[in-house]
């Protein structure tokens, strides 16, 4: 009786055994996330710093002296183009306008004098009363007399144009400084310092500076990189945020500056509600060229052989686990730019790498947008 429980117990512990070893032989497929790759057009986009200017920039001067009597208009506020600025006094200028056109008058009543003395000289002449040297000379204080009047009449218009120049208004639509000068003072024709400055905002302009070394590599590496390239420009405000207004190349200064080796490009970019502002420091989105069938790998997919090569994990069609070198040209937001060692269609691991092994089975899921989070309840 004790024989046959020892057969027994060794019949059912070999076979606990043989199945132990039989479950541990096979390794269930470990689960990946992946993402599923396609290939497109892409466009390459370089930050670069920039600074903005204004459009247009006029700084107020005066064009005649004299004492300011009036400011009339609000400092930071919009002015249109011939808005009154400034009010000088007028008086001098008004007596100036008033002897110019006594003079003027007094050259006419001249003028119309020696028009009827010569006409009086050319009927005497025809009764042969007078000589040809009488009304030669009739004539000749007709026209010095008409030349009179015309310098008269210049006289008169430098002095009206100096009396309108005591009302100093705006050379240009924008939006006025803070003014340098304070009623009662004395100002100038043409003095150094300007009363104060008009800057155009709306558009602006976005000057940035590229490598011209840089640049010089890329056109030579891509010929036709412009071919399909999208013209428009996102700009990256100071503290990080995007500005909602896409912009465009406007001009690029033919010369590299000798010292810092770059280009400067000017962009423009309306600015409506005036958020950007003159020497504001600003980062362009500036697209450089077009990639060709180019995939967008992401990053959390790509990981380093020990040379420092780009790697990645991708699924084949028997789900097994296969590594790819690659080749990238460049990150582009949070993904890689890939040009060589994956294809449309192919299922990169992104998730799950850290279980898994080139030849591993795998059981791979697409991987899926995160849903919203339900807003909290009150």
């Amino acid at each position: 009786m004790l024989r046959f429980a020892y057969i027994l117990a060794a019949a059912i512990l070999g076979t606990s055994v043989g199945a132990f070893a039989q479950g541990a032989g096979e390794t269930p497929p470990q689960p990946v996330t992946v993402v599923t790759l396609g290939a497109e057009p892409v466009t390459l986009i370089s930050p670069l710093p920039g600074r903005v200017a204004a459009s247009g920039v006029a700084e107020v001067r005066p064009q005649v002296s004299g004492i300011i009597t009036d400011r009339l208009f609000n400092e930071g506020a919009e002015v249109a183009q011939n808005d009154p600025l400034y009010k000088i006094d007028a008086a001098s200028y008004e007596a100036k306008v008033a002897a110019a056109e006594a003079a003027l008058s007094q050259a006419e009543a001249t003028l119309r004098s020696a028009e009827s003395e010569a006409k009086r000289q050319e009927t005497l002449l025809g009764r042969s009363v007078v000589s040809q040297q009488n009304l030669d000379d009739a004539i000749a204080a007709r026209d010095v007399a008409d030349a009179a009047v015309k310098v008269a009449r210049a006289n008169l218009q430098s002095a009206q144009i100096d009396l309108d120049r005591t009302t100093i208004r705006a050379p240009l639509s924008g939006v006025v400084g803070l003014s340098e000068t304070t009623q009662g003072a004395l100002v100038t024709a043409g003095q150094a310092t300007a009363l104060t400055v008009i800057r155009d905002l709306d558009p602006v302009y976005v000057d940035v500076t590229q490598s011209a070394a840089e640049l010089l590599r890329w056109r030579r590496a891509n010929p036709d990189a412009t071919r399909g390239m999208d013209p428009t420009v996102t700009l990256r405000l100071a503290d990080g945020s995007d500005y909602g207004q896409k912009g465009h190349l406007e001009a690029a200064e033919p010369h590299v500056n000798e010292l810092t080796g770059v280009i400067v490009l000017r962009l423009m970019f309306p600015n409506p509600d005036h958020l950007l502002l003159p020497g504001m420091y600003v980062q362009v989105e500036m697209p450089q060229g077009v990639v060709d069938n180019a995939i967008l790998a992401p990053q959390q997919g790509i990981g380093r052989d020990r040379r420092g090569q780009p790697t990645a994990l991708v699924v084949n069609a028997d789900n097994v686990v296969e590594q790819r070198q690659l080749t990238v040209l460049r990150d582009q937001g949070a993904n890689w730019i890939v040009t060589d060692g994956l294809a449309p269609g192919d299922k990169l691991i992104v998730e799950g790498l850290q279980k898994i092994a080139p030849g591993a089975k795998v059981t791979p899921e697409e991987k899926t947008d995160a849903p919203a989070a339900a807003p909290a309840a009150n």
